[in-house]
């Protein structure tokens, strides 16, 4: 049996798997979009900042919001076209952080990030892909309104999938950075470090941004290398996950370790140490005896380590 992820299969960690259809060749035409945004189908995912709107439903939260709803709230700073979903046409909305605050003292919506989105389950699955999208490209736009070629104010073109230059005519687009995330392995045990920002009991994959000319395996070993001093050969594709925090392409692997000292990069990493499977099944299944743990399933590390977990060395071989 492949250890590799069923691609038809539903996403097993957020962000992934979206069902949007992007229409890119409807971005260059004003007036389809114009069309799109008023159709009586077209659902708004508001985002002020970090924050995500949503509206309060009983007990149930409600990402989407109609064009007159989204209008309520002022004018957006961006809107980026999402994409058709089931010919549904969605839309982001980015809004000043200021104008989205004072929701946060009214009973009928609700103000939370994207992270708590997923590891809550907040909302339906298939809206975090969009979300995601939608955050990326809004976060962008709020960083990029100046052209990095000669400072000029920019502007938005292509349903917000461009920003052109109008002084030096310099096209802009969106960036998406990737990065590496990997397990480092050694016959039954693996390597997982620790980053001063984790929860005190958890423990997850390595990883670091690729660098300008680099192939995903030279990253892998270099930042196994960098971080813990542990020399990798052999470098296996498992997975990625859209990261948008802000702009990330996680790029999860599995590597084949050939030293074992472990030596701290204390400037990368607060710890690591080796790890072998039967004490990682117990912290995938939040039952160690010390309360340790690996990240939740929305992240990919938590994929990355489970198929070790149950494939052993065999997550190395095509």
């Amino acid at each position: 049996m492949s250890n590799r992820p069923d691609r038809n299969s539903p996403p097993r960690q957020a962000y992934s798997g979206s069902r949007i259809e992007r229409a890119a060749v409807r971005r260059s035409d004003p007036a389809t979009l114009v069309t799109l945004a008023e159709n009586n189908r077209a659902g708004f995912y508001v985002i002020g900042g970090d924050a995500v709107v949503l509206k309060k439903r009983g007990e149930d939260l409600d990402p989407l919001f109609l064009p007159g709803e989204m209008r309520a709230f002022g004018t957006a700073r961006e809107t980026v076209f999402l994409g058709l979903l089931d010919e549904a046409p969605r839309f982001g909305a980015g809004f000043d952080p200021a104008a989205v605050e004072p929701l946060k003292a009214r009973d009928d919506f609700k103000l939370i990030d994207l992270r708590s989105i997923a590891v809550q389950g907040a909302v339906a699955a298939e809206h975090l892909p969009p979300l995601a999208e939608a955050k990326a490209v809004l976060g962008w736009h709020a960083r990029h309104r100046f052209c990095p070629n000669c400072g000029t104010a920019t502007n938005v073109v292509q349903a917000g999938w461009r920003r052109d230059c109008p002084s030096c005519h310099a096209e802009h687009f969106p960036r998406t950075d990737p990065v590496v995330i990997m397990l480092a392995i050694a016959g039954e045990r693996c390597v997982l470090g620790r980053s001063p920002r984790f929860p005190q009991t958890m423990w997850s994959c390595l990883a670091g941004f690729a660098e300008p000319g680099e192939s995903i395996e030279e990253a892998v070993r270099r930042e196994v290398r960098e971080e813990v001093g542990l020399a990798c050969a052999r470098v296996a594709y498992f997975a990625s996950q859209p990261w948008p925090f802000p702009s990330s392409l996680m790029i999860g692997c599995h590597a084949e370790a050939l030293t074992e000292n472990i030596v701290i990069d204390k400037s990368e990493i607060e710890d690591a140490r080796w790890f072998d499977r039967a004490e990682l099944k117990l912290m995938l299944a939040r039952e160690h005896p010390q309360g340790l743990a690996t990240p939740p399933p929305i992240a990919i590390a938590h994929h990355i380590i489970r198929a070790f977990v149950e494939h052993g060395r065999n997550v190395l071989v095509d």
